[in-house]
């Protein structure tokens, strides 16, 4: 278990690093405004005996004093250093603004609004970074959030962990591998049900408020999804675009009524729906405690809502404009083969620190 809540603190901790790097560039800024302005002074005051550098006498000082006299020095050279030395710390400063509220940005909490309890299953590979980074940038945006990462790993990936600190979101970066003779199964696998499973465990045994939202980092969200989830009373859905050959996976609605489900695949399932396209609220999850996601692939939205019993698709909430609209697409990016490795002429440069984020 790891909490990352770091509220005001985080705050005082960027206003801190902000006044420090402040202090420490109006200190360089002064310094080498008063040292060039000493040298040039003194190195323009002194007699001059050469022009031009000498190889036989091999005076460096010579050669500087020369080139350094060919300069007119005034007071504008000194302003413009002045007027850079002011840019580059106004510059600074902003920076500094602008993360500081970004950060405070996502950690503010209303208490009027429900939680949202994000549950994001994950795994190594050359994608997951830069998938994560995506989601991480919408999530940021969104008030109230608990985000629960949970990697099919034996251990923690540190580039995970680097990357959610920095977000400043409330997190809980857990793991749930496989089990292992799923591992060693031919054909599909459930993929993600030791995560998903991780987290609903994690919520039973953490809070008994707010909604759960299952949110896969290859997909993409509109804002608008997490504002349409949160007052979900039971369980509400919503359409998905991009999902199998039919385009979009969406509950069928006319004249603002359910009337049944549209999927590329419904294979007999009461529930033919994408994992992306519902949430559950917590205390409705909660009572009832034999609800689970089932180690079945193909069958894991529907499994976990049938569990959800004593529920029927009429009672689905419907969201996104009675069903009219779309806010999450699973874009699927490309996969890449991992990297090769780096030549070991490259080890002095900054490529070698690069290729730790590479899988």
């Amino acid at each position: 278990m790891n909490v990352r809540n770091r509220g005001s603190d985080c705050q005082g901790i960027c206003r801190g690093a902000a006044a420090r790097r402040m202090l420490l560039l109006m200190v360089l800024g002064a310094f080498l405004v008063f040292t060039q302005y000493h040298l040039s002074v003194r190195w323009v005051a002194q007699p001059q005996q050469a022009t031009t550098l000498d190889p036989d006498s091999g005076s460096l000082d010579n050669f500087l004093r020369a080139s350094v006299a060919r300069i007119q020095f005034d007071d504008n050279l000194i302003s413009i250093i002045g007027e850079k030395m002011v840019k580059e710390m106004a510059l600074q400063l902003g920076r500094q603004i602008v993360l500081s509220n970004e950060i405070r940005g996502c950690m503010e909490t209303d208490p009027n609004l429900p939680m949202l309890y994000i549950i994001t299953p994950t795994y190594r590979r050359p994608e997951q970074i830069a998938e994560l980074t995506r989601l991480a940038q919408t999530l940021m945006h969104v008030k109230n959030i608990h985000w629960l990462v949970i990697e099919d790993a034996t251990q923690k990936t540190w580039q995970v962990t680097q990357l959610l600190e920095r977000t400043g979101i409330k997190f809980e970066h857990l793991i749930a591998p496989m089990p292992e003779d799923l591992k060693k199964k031919k054909g599909l696998k459930p993929r993600g049900v030791s995560n998903r499973e991780k987290g609903i465990n994690w919520v039973r045994n953490h809070t008994t408020d707010g909604v759960l939202y299952f949110a896969d980092d290859d997909n993409t969200y509109d804002i608008q999804i997490f504002h349409e989830m949160r007052f979900t009373k039971k369980v509400s859905m919503w359409p998905v675009g991009l999902c199998t050959g039919y385009g979009v996976s969406s509950p069928i609605v006319k004249n603002g009524v359910f009337q049944g489900f549209y999927d590329g695949w419904v294979a007999g399932r009461k529930f033919p729906v994408d994992m992306a396209g519902f949430a559950v609220n917590i205390k409705f999850l909660l009572q009832r405690p034999a609800a689970k996601m089932p180690y079945k692939p193909g069958f894991e939205e529907d499994g976990f809502l049938q569990s959800l019993a004593p529920f029927e698709p009429k009672e689905i909430e419907l969201r996104a404009d009675n069903c009219t609209k779309i806010y999450v697409w699973h874009t699927q990016t490309k996969k890449n083969s991992p990297a090769g490795a780096l030549d070991a002429k490259y080890n002095s440069t900054n490529l070698l620190h690069l290729k730790r984020f590479i899988v």
